[in-house]
């Protein structure tokens, strides 16, 4: 399990209990078999502990001061792989873009063969050589991954699916190829008859160009969307580093000189002006300011902070001006241990194998023996040779998996459109396959349970007094002031603003000014007794429920006494509890996961209907809190956040949903995105993504039946090209209708919005 962070410069080579700790990144992987293939060749080395991440083609290894990196590299390499120790300032690499490449060869090249094949009219004199011209760059240049992966399989031992798209492909070119120029199929004006009945061929007639390049083109699509959410996956590392900040302003000898953040050391005193990003983690040396640390925390109430506070980095300072003196710095800071946190969530992460792998593995060995069988058979039985061969290769090329191919991409096509329009992003299959498993859902509260910005909860004037005067006099006053609760209050008063004067702000305890010529303050109840006013026994009551809501209040002095205060919360979100409601209807334990105080969060949790609270939680512990409750009976967890304080939590957990509305890096940490704040998307996405899911286990289901049910027509010699071309058809487009009934895929709630209207 990984350790370490991409924030180390000496990432690739560091320590750990007496042995050295190597990262290699690993190219040549194309399934997670290769992963495990790879991790077991090198736990096969003495004293060494190693773990292979397909998603981040990363090896994170423990090993003994007697080996290094070139005795893990060479072991690797003779696995049929290749690898090397990372770069820390080399740009990650496109596969997507690499995959994306070959597609669009191949699929330029498929169209006007498979049109040719299927379509009579279009079989133009000599359309069978063209088809051979086309046909030839799609099965060796764009199919060579398969190639070269069926190859690293052979070695081993092993077969997946890219040894059948391989063993499959080959056969129906070599075979055409061998029909053009020794068989029938070569003689110009050729053409495929439009006869479906079962007829013995003992003659090189057929030609199967168009399954070869039909099946490349389809699963280099399923591989180019696998590549872009495996790139999405490691994306959250680099999310995370974009949220600290890039230079720092340095004092030295009293002078302020901007400098990298990398020149920034352990013990330096630095400025940060209202506006600007902490640099690093430290200790306030002089100033007072209120600070957002939503970025690494996730709450939106700003600590308000004076000499001897202690500063995150990458927090706003929001108000006054800071000398912050360092006492953390790169991988020692907050924001490094969570970026750390995450690469060790993605690393230990189980992604299991893909269905269509799992059938190959059985299916491959399968189809070479009955393929053998079949033509030493006819053989024996007294056949000439060309039939035996032929009926040999038939069960090869029947077996191409086209509809198989077609199975994952179609249903993920088609469930990932469906989503975008209800405003949900399913990032790829393994999004999918956990959703199935999910009985557990975890939730940070600010930000996806709340709004995740401040706004007035309520106004409680003295008896007598006017709420609406109360609060204009409030807004006059915060008008003035850039602090959060201030820019609240002044939202929510819609009338005009009276004179301000005299404005002067108190740092820790509020504002004080002339309002329309009157004095007049606003700010916590250290404020008010420092101007020596007593808060009245009917405000003290409201202040404490306040508090237990986890409120911020806010006391008004006008004329020299208290005449009311105001609270500003962190709103629940709309649809927050019906959304809890369905999540819970759908059989999954709701947790709510939060670094506010207990009796704030079981106020919030009591209004929306959580079952379980874990309040108080530290960033880093939120991950430590979604381990646990994995472990906790075996559960499968989704998590649902919006923070960089959420991101680890997002990787650990099976399935993680952050809000469209939320950061970057927590968007790059998860599964599945919400596009909206609205919490009820979740349960949507939780009903898409199981029933994508049984839609590709129901296409691949009907797509190896085909295959099982075709190989005995094939063995038997009765296959002729039209038949095995409808065939082909038949099945990829009974795989893409069934896909493209997740069209009209409904959520409970729209059915039930329907139903009560």
């Amino acid at each position: 399990m990984s350790t370490g962070g991409q924030g180390e410069s000496t990432a690739a080579l560091r320590t750990q209990v007496g042995n050295q700790v190597i990262e290699l990144d690993v190219q040549g992987m194309t399934c997670a078999s290769c992963a495990a293939r790879i991790e077991k060749k090198l736990n096969k080395l003495d004293g060494v502990q190693a773990s292979v991440n397909y998603a981040t083609e990363k090896a994170h290894v423990v090993v003994p001061a007697q080996l290094d990196a070139d005795d893990l590299i060479l072991t690797v390499q003779a696995a049929g792989y290749d690898a090397a120790l990372p770069t820390p300032e080399a740009p990650p690499r496109d596969r997507a873009a690499e995959i994306k490449r070959r597609l669009l060869v191949s699929a330029v090249l498929a169209i006007p063969v498979i049109a040719m094949a299927m379509v009579p009219p279009l079989q133009f004199p000599g359309w069978q050589w063209v088809s051979l011209l086309l046909a030839t760059p799609v099965v060796t240049w764009a199919a060579w991954p398969f190639h070269r992966s069926a190859l690293v399989n052979l070695r081993h031992g092993a077969s997946t699916m890219d040894t059948l798209i391989s063993l499959g492909t080959s056969a129906a070119y070599l075979w055409s190829v061998i029909a053009l120029v020794f068989g029938s199929a070569g003689e110009i004006g050729m053409t495929h008859q439009w006869s479906f009945s079962l007829e013995r061929d003992h003659h090189l007639s057929a030609i199967y160009f168009e399954a070869a390049v039909g099946i490349i083109t389809f699963i280099l699509l399923g591989r180019y969307i696998e590549a872009r959410s495996r790139q999405d996956a490691s994306s959250a590392l680099r999310a995370l580093a974009e949220v600290g900040a890039k230079s720092v302003t340095m004092l030295r000898d009293g002078v302020e000189v901007r400098v990298p953040i990398d020149k920034l050391a352990v013990g330096d005193e630095f400025v940060v002006r209202p506006g600007e990003k902490v640099a690093t983690d430290g200790e306030v040396v002089s100033g007072d300011s209120a600070v957002d640390n939503s970025v690494i925390t996730g709450e939106a109430l700003p600590v308000e902070v004076r000499a001897g506070s202690t500063v995150v980095g990458a927090s706003v300072n929001t108000t006054g001006r800071l000398v912050v003196r360092a006492t953390a710095v790169g991988a020692d800071t907050q924001l490094a241990q969570i970026a750390r946190l995450v690469e060790l969530a993605q690393t230990g992460k189980s992604r299991s194998q893909a269905l269509a792998d799992k059938i190959s593995g059985v299916f491959v060995p399968t189809v070479i023996t009955i393929a053998l069988v079949t033509g030493i058979g006819w053989l024996l039985a007294g056949q000439g040779a060309t039939f035996a061969v032929t009926a040999a290769v038939s069960v090869l090329i029947i077996s191409c998996p086209c509809a198989l191919g077609l199975a994952t991409p179609t249903a993920l096509l088609a469930g990932s459109l469906r989503g975008s329009q209800l405003g949900i992003l399913i990032r790829g299959p393994e999004a999918l396959e956990e959703a199935h498993r999910i009985d557990t859902i975890a939730m940070d509260k600010t930000g996806t349970i709340t709004a995740g910005q401040m706004s007035l909860d309520s106004v409680v004037p003295t008896k007598g007094g006017d709420e609406a005067e109360l609060l204009a006099v409030a807004a006059t006053l915060e008008s003035a002031s850039e602090h959060p609760i201030a820019r609240a209050v002044v939202a929510a008063h819609n009338g005009p603003l009276g004179e301000l004067t005299g404005f002067a702000n108190v740092p820790g305890r509020g504002v004080r000014a002339l309002v329309d010529r009157r004095p007049a303050a606003a700010g916590n109840a250290a404020l008010m007794a420092d101007l020596g006013l007593a808060v009245p026994g009917e405000l003290i009551a409201a202040a404490d429920e306040a508090a237990r809501r986890g409120a911020s209040v806010l006391l008004v002095a006008l004329d020299d006494r208290i005449v009311g205060l105001l609270t500003v919360a962190d709103r629940i979100a709309p649809n927050a509890g019906a959304a809890v409601t369905r999540l819970r209807e759908l059989g999954l334990r709701t947790v709510m996961v939060t670094g506010d105080n207990q009796a704030a969060a079981e106020y919030v949790a009591a209004q929306v209907g959580i079952d379980e609270v874990r309040a108080e939680v530290l960033p880093s512990d939120k991950f430590a809190v979604v381990t646990q409750l994995q472990a906790d009976g075996a559960h499968h967890v989704a998590m649902i956040g919006d923070g960089v304080n959420d991101a680890a939590a997002l990787s650990q957990a099976d399935l993680g949903i952050a809000m469209g509305s939320g950061t970057d890096a927590a968007i790059a940490a998860s599964d599945l995105t919400l596009m909206r704040h609205d919490l009820m998307l979740a349960a949507d996405a939780v009903q898409l993504s199981r029933r994508t899911l049984n839609t590709i286990r129901g296409n691949l289901f009907w797509a190896f039946i085909y295959n099982v049910a075709a190989i005995p027509i094939a063995a038997s010699g009765y296959l002729n090209p039209m038949f095995a071309g409808a065939a082909m058809a038949f099945s990829s487009v009974f795989v893409v209708t069934n896909s493209l009934r997740l069209r009209g895929f409904r959520p409970t709630s729209s059915v039930n919005e329907v139903a009560s209207s």
